[in-house]
């Protein structure tokens, strides 16, 4: 690989200009021209009463051609706004590309009752026929979920409001974020920190640090609350009121079916996490002992423990992932040399940058874009091993028809956590000093409390939150009442300190497109360690069993899914146990190295 490697990524590629394009004006109206084709086409579309899937052809080709185009433009427009959280054009063009959406997905309505009027027989002899069968899985999906929603006219009328009610207050989120600065004095100096900024703070080896800061952190949203109040409030009534309308009894039937998951999966696999908590309790309070600290507080969970903490520089870190990866699957190495040397990872650490990682995917352009702020922990490692899993998930199925490449997020976060365990696994295995194993050990764990604790918290608090909002608005203060209940519960009381203004902090309560975005997360960490066991088992030969595997999330449920590649049913504990065992063992080890 070829160092040393820029710390930028180039968006250049897709739309040269940035926020003032032209280029991607033009691709925008081209986009809007299309939809009201493909509305227009759709008016006068009549359910076939014959298997003759010819008939279909040119709506299904325009609206995945579309389909295409909107994720690219929302990529492109959510670089812009990540890379620069002052860059208002981008917010603008957001807007726009949620106004296009809204008209695709109301379009979208009028073919799913379409696909519901089609004779049972005669759907199941189209859906099997070689003109669908490569998409036939999620075309049923659609038939069988519009029979569950309103008429189409009124589904167009949600989304047409949508747009300025339910995405706007994500929106307004989004700009609350853009403000949020804390004031930061060290070595005699005084710098504005972005939220990005102090949250990779956070992870000083310095108490007084990590507790300076803290406080700063929780007295700004603190400021922010209110903001964040009415967010979220109206986000859930949105929802609440949709979800009461379309007769659904339960908030979770939304998120299970986006993620293609049964309620008795998500049981199973909470009910294993409850289950196993207490030797990860044992585990804080070894942490705390080695802190020397009688109980850790929230700013502590992730701090270093002991002296072997290393600093990765930007190109040591991308080495270290090229080289496990590459132990595992020579495939997925040669795709993340190309993503470091071609810019397709924005990692550089500087103010004006939106908090948190992702990647997302251009499927025209068939590229990925990766966003973090690298500090070189090793936990920034991590970041960038997760993130690249997910660009590879996309790599692969970029050959594949637009609808079939739709798959749900929790098997995007199995292929993501998949990729960081090969490189957390490796790393610990290969440490040169006993110091430096339980330093990388014990970042491994501490996404194991993140997962099973961190997670079950965030998972209860909106469970809990949608609860009370159904009898009205939810005040500031009753959140932070929900926010520490459910962090005392997810972390069974282990800490001295939590952090009641999370709720408003966590960006992934304000995502407009998939409600619940908690448990996926939890779910693609035991999945993926299911997986990796299987990838030790069966060495080089699992590497093609990985990608077929990968290349099927979009055409089955997650139990079809396990059932195939895995052989296991995860309805039941036994599955979801043996993920928890894994993490179980990383925890011994630990508390023997600390004896």
């Amino acid at each position: 690989m070829k160092t040393p490697l820029q710390q930028t990524w180039n968006l250049e590629r897709f739309f040269p200009g940035g926020s003032t394009s032209t280029a991607f004006q033009a691709f925008l109206d081209t986009l809007e021209k299309q939809v009201a084709q493909l509305t227009a086409l759709l008016n006068e579309l009549k359910a076939p009463q014959a298997p003759d899937a010819a008939v279909l052809k040119p709506a299904l080709d325009l609206l995945q051609s579309i389909a295409m185009k909107i994720r690219e433009a929302d990529s492109f427009v959510g670089c812009l706004a990540a890379e620069n959280q002052a860059d208002k054009k981008a917010i603008i063009l957001a807007g726009k590309i949620k106004t296009v959406s809204a008209s695709y997905a109301s379009a979208l309505t009028v073919f799913d009752q379409m696909l519901t009027e089609i004779p049972d027989e005669v759907w199941k002899q189209l859906a099997a026929s070689p003109g669908l069968a490569g998409i036939a899985f999620p075309l049923t999906e659609r038939r069988e979920q519009a029979a569950e929603k309103l008429p189409p006219e009124q589904e167009a009328l949600v989304n047409d409001l949508a747009i300025d009610g339910y995405h706007g207050w994500g929106e307004a989120y989004n700009t609350t974020v853009s403000k949020f600065k804390v004031l930061w004095e060290e070595d005699g100096k005084t710098s504005e920190l972005s939220a990005g900024q102090a949250a990779n703070r956070m992870h000083s080896p310095d108490r007084s640090v990590r507790q300076r800061l803290f406080k700063l952190w929780e007295e700004q949203w603190g400021e922010h609350a209110d903001y964040c109040s009415d967010a979220l409030n109206h986000l859930a009534g949105f929802r609440l009121k949709l979800y009461e309308r379309r007769g659904w009894d339960t908030i979770h039937k939304e998120p299970l079916s986006i993620n293609r998951m049964s309620k008795e999966t998500l049981d199973a696999m909470w009910g294993v996490i409850e289950r196993g908590k207490d030797v990860f309790v044992q585990y804080l309070n070894r942490k705390a002992k080695l802190l020397g600290i009688d109980k850790l507080s929230w700013y502590d969970v992730d701090a270093p423990v002991g002296q072997g903490s290393k600093h990765f520089s930007y190109d040591e870190g991308a080495q270290l992932i090229v080289e496990q990866f590459r132990r595992f699957s020579p495939k997925m190495a040669d795709f993340s040399v190309m993503a470091f040397e071609n810019g397709w990872i924005e990692a550089e650490d500087r103010p004006g940058k939106r908090p948190g990682g992702f990647c997302t995917s251009f499927p025209i352009a068939k590229e990925t874009r990766i966003f973090m702020t690298y500090a070189g922990t090793a936990s920034n490692v991590a970041t960038l091993a997760h993130e690249l899993g997910h660009g590879y998930h996309q790599h692969v199925m970029n050959d594949l028809p637009a609808l079939a490449q739709d798959y749900a997020m929790n098997v995007a976060e199995t292929a993501s956590t998949f990729a960081e365990m090969v490189v957390a696994d490796a790393a610990v295995k290969g440490a040169a000093t006993e110091e430096e194993r339980l330093t990388l050990l014990e970042d491994k764990i501490q996404r194991s409390v993140a997962f099973y604790m961190n997670i079950h918290a965030r998972f209860l608090f909106e469970t809990r939150f949608y609860e009370e909002r159904a009898k009205g608005i939810v005040s500031v203060e009753r959140l932070n009442e929900l926010m520490v209940e459910a962090q005392k519960e997810g972390y069974r009381d282990a800490l001295a300190e939590y952090h009641p203004h999370f709720w408003a902090s966590k960006l992934h309560f304000y995502i407009t497109e998939v409600p619940f975005y908690n448990f996926p997360y939890t779910f693609g960490y035991m999945f993926s360690a299911g997986i990796y066991a299987e990838a030790l088992r069966q060495g080089a030969a699992f590497e093609d069993k990985y990608i077929a595997m990968l290349r099927d999330t979009g055409s089955m449920t997650v139990e079809e899914l396990a059932q195939k590649h895995l052989g296991v049913d995860l309805r039941k504990p036994d599955f979801w146990q043996q993920a928890m065992d894994l993490s179980v063992e990383d925890v011994k080890a630990f508390m023997s190295l600390t004896e």
